[in-house]
C-alpha cells in the first residue's frame, strides 16, 4: 500500500494513476481470484554547490547504493529513512537498504485496530506509510529503497510493479513460482503471502519497502490480520529452499531491483545506520 499524502511543505501529492504510469512486466498468467477487500535555522546552514555536469547527472542517476544495516530495532531505522529524505536533494544518488528488525508490528497510516487480535508482548509502532499491520521480525529480509521517482520518471504504480516483479523474479530463480494478487499489493506463492510492500512518497522521494519472508517465526503473524485480510495465510521461501540464506536473498533482489529499475549497484559493506546527510542548498 503508498500513502503519498501531503505531510510537509514542499510535498507534492503523487496519485499513482496521473503520471509516469508504466506497463506492467510479464508475469504468469491465470491469476487467482484477489481477496475481497526546513525550518529556518537549517536553511541558514546550507551551503551552494555548483551545478552537476551532465556525465555527473547521469552518473548519479544510475547509481543506487546498497547498505547493510544489519540487525536493527525499527524505530532508529524508520528516523533514518526520515532524516535521509528530508536532507537528500537532486545531487544524492538513491540507495537501498537491508535490514532485519527486532519483532515489531507495524501499523500504516490506514490502519484499522481491529486488525491487531492479540499483539502480546511485541511492541506495536503507528507509522507513516500506507497500508495496515504487518509483522517484522529476524529471518525476514526488508528492503527500503530510498529513490527519487521524479528524477528517474517513475510513477508509484510502476515502483510497486517493479519491486513486485523483482520478488517474483527472486523467487523463480529458486524454483518457486509466485504471483501477484490483484487488490493485494505484495507477492503470494498459491493463496500464501511471501512479501508485503508498504510505501511512502515525501517530496517526491519513498521511504519503507519491502518485507520478505525468508527464514523466520510465522507465529505472530496469527496475532493480527495480515494487511488487514483476515485469515490470510503466510509463507516464507525456508519452506520451498532449506538451504537459503538472507544474504544470497539479498544478493539476488539487488541484482533484480538494479535490472528491473536500470540501476548500477555500488554495495556499501557495511553494518548499522548511515550517518546523516549534510543540509545542502536547494
Amino acid at each position: 500500500m503508498v500513502d503519498s499524502k501531503k505531510s510537509d511543505a514542499g510535498n507534492r501529492n503523487a496519485n499513482p494513476g496521473s503520471r509516469r504510469s508504466c506497463a506492467p512486466t510479464s508475469q504468469p498468467a491465470n491469476q487467482p481470484t484477489a481477496p475481497n477487500k526546513r525550518t529556518s535555522e537549517q536553511a541558514n546552514q546550507r551551503t551552494s554547490q555548483p551545478p552537476l555536469t551532465s556525465e555527473q547527472a547521469n552518473q548519479r542517476t544510475s547509481q543506487l547504493i546498497v547498505r547493510d544495516l544489519g540487525r536493527q530495532p525499527y524505530e532508529p531505522v524508520w528516523q533514518a529513512m526520515r532524516d535521509f529524505t528530508d536532507r537528500r536533494d537532486h545531487r544524492t544518488p538513491d540507495e537501498l537498504w537491508f535490514v532485519e528488525h527486532a519483532p515489531v508490528f507495524t501499523q500504516g497510516l490506514a490502519g484499522k485496530p481491529e486488525h491487531l487480535l492479540n499483539p502480546g508482548n511485541i511492541p506495536v509502532v503507528q507509522t507513516d506509510r500506507g497500508g495496515q499491520v504487518t509483522y517484522h521480525g529476524p529471518g525476514q529480509l526488508v528492503a527500503y529503497p530510498l529513490l527519487d521517482l521524479k528524477r528517474r520518471g517513475l510513477g508509484v504504480r510502476c515502483l510497486v510493479n517493479r519491486l513486485e516483479q523483482a520478488v517474483i523474479d527472486v523467487l523463480a530463480g529458486f524454483q518457486v513460482r509466485a504471483e501477484r494478487l490483484d487488490g493485494a499489493p505484495g507477492v503470494f506463492v498459491g493463496a500464501a503471502k511471501i512479501a508485503s510492500i508498504g510505501l511512502k512518497v515525501r517530496r517526491d522521494c519513498t521511504l519503507h519497502g519491502l518485507a520478505f519472508n525468508v527464514d523466520m517465526d510465522l507465529a505472530p503473524f496469527s496475532m493480527i490480520n495480515p494487511c488487514g485480510f483476515s485469515g490470510l495465510a503466510m509463507t516464507q521461501l525456508k519452506e520451498y529452499q532449506t538451504t537459503i540464506t538472507l544474504p544470497e536473498v539479498a544478493g539476488a533482489l539487488t541484482t533484480a531491483l538494479c535490472t528491473l529499475l536500470g540501476y548500477h549497484a555500488m554495495k556499501v559493506q557495511y553494518c548499522g545506520l548511515p550517518e546523516p546527510l549534510p543540509i545542502r542548498a536547494a
